[in-house]
């Protein structure tokens, strides 16, 4: 069973790491992308809800509270597109692998805890990395810069998922965090759009598919394997295997668009910097964690 979820798990991560390369295929802007996931994710965690018969009321005071939480997933996912929009699907996922060292620098300010820093040494690994691809191709800087806000997105967005969420059932709390985006971008759309006109804003065919594969498998379908996955398996191990995600993204998009050809020696040599950053920082949690589990094995034996 265990390693059943293990599966699940890397499915999950897997589908993840097509959120990229599905937004590299979709031909409308960043903003049009993101409201029309928000809008059929919204549609799709609601019908999960009903078949599963999952909690979907919340009072007014909680909405609120969330949509918070939703505001900063409407930016993330703004700057995340529009990252990979203005350069490619490796470079968007690499500026995104940052997001471990923001986390480290804005968290301990969030949740009061000490700073921590072997945390920023081992994740100014990751920012020397995209220093050396920001540099490697001058067409690709404006892509890295929102990648970077992009990481700083998400680094608050993790942090605020984890303090609000934690007080609601999951797939709940995604629902009206999703709901909340696409009340939050329908309103700001017709603003965003006159900064950033385009011809039309109703989708092609093929995008209307990679749309509805987007909001749902590798958004809905997800989180349920994620969910899965946790009742088998600990919130570290799933948090710690996430860390793959960016390597999904780049063997994808390698194969998928053959962006192998348009990156250079200094892109991979960065890429070696932010992958040994991963392995540091998991290295370190992950004795962290089994410290933990044997001094809970050795109170339990004594009690």
């Amino acid at each position: 069973m265990l390693s059943y979820a293990f599966v699940l798990l890397h499915a999950s991560i897997l589908l993840a790491g097509f959120t990229g390369v599905l937004g590299r295929l979709i031909t409308l802007n960043e903003g049009l992308l993101v409201w029309y996931r928000v809008m059929m994710a919204s549609v799709f965690f609601f019908i999960y809800l009903a078949v599963t018969k999952g909690r979907i009321r919340l009072p007014f005071k909680d909405i609120i509270r969330i949509a918070w939480v939703g505001l900063l997933l409407c930016i993330h996912w703004l700057l995340f597109y529009g990252s990979i929009k203005y350069s490619n699907v490796s470079i968007g996922v690499v500026c995104f692998a940052s997001v471990g060292f923001f986390t480290a620098l804005i968290d301990p300010f969030c949740s009061k805890r000490p700073f921590s820093f072997r945390e920023v040494a081992f994740s100014l690994l990751t920012i020397l990395g995209i220093a050396l691809i920001f540099h490697f191709d001058a067409r690709y800087q404006t892509g890295i810069i929102l990648g970077i806000f992009s990481a700083i997105a998400a680094a608050l967005l993790t942090i605020e998922n984890r303090r609000v969420g934690s007080d609601y059932p999951l797939m709940t709390f995604l629902f009206y965090e999703i709901a909340a985006s696409f009340v939050i971008m329908s309103a700001f759309l017709p603003l965003y759009l006159s900064f950033f006109p385009v011809p039309t804003i109703v989708p092609s065919m093929s995008d209307f598919i990679y749309l509805l594969l987007l909001s749902s498998f590798c958004t809905v379908g997800m989180f349920s394997l994620q969910i899965e996955a946790l009742k088998r398996l600990s919130s570290f191990t799933v948090n710690l295997s996430y860390n793959l995600e960016p390597v999904y993204s780049i063997i994808l998009a390698m194969i998928i668009f053959n962006e192998a050809k348009d990156l250079n020696f200094s892109f991979y040599v960065g890429l070696i910097l932010i992958c040994a950053s991963v392995i540091l920082q998991s290295y370190v949690h992950w004795n962290t964690f089994k410290k933990i589990q044997a001094v809970a094995k050795r109170s339990s034996r004594k009690n």
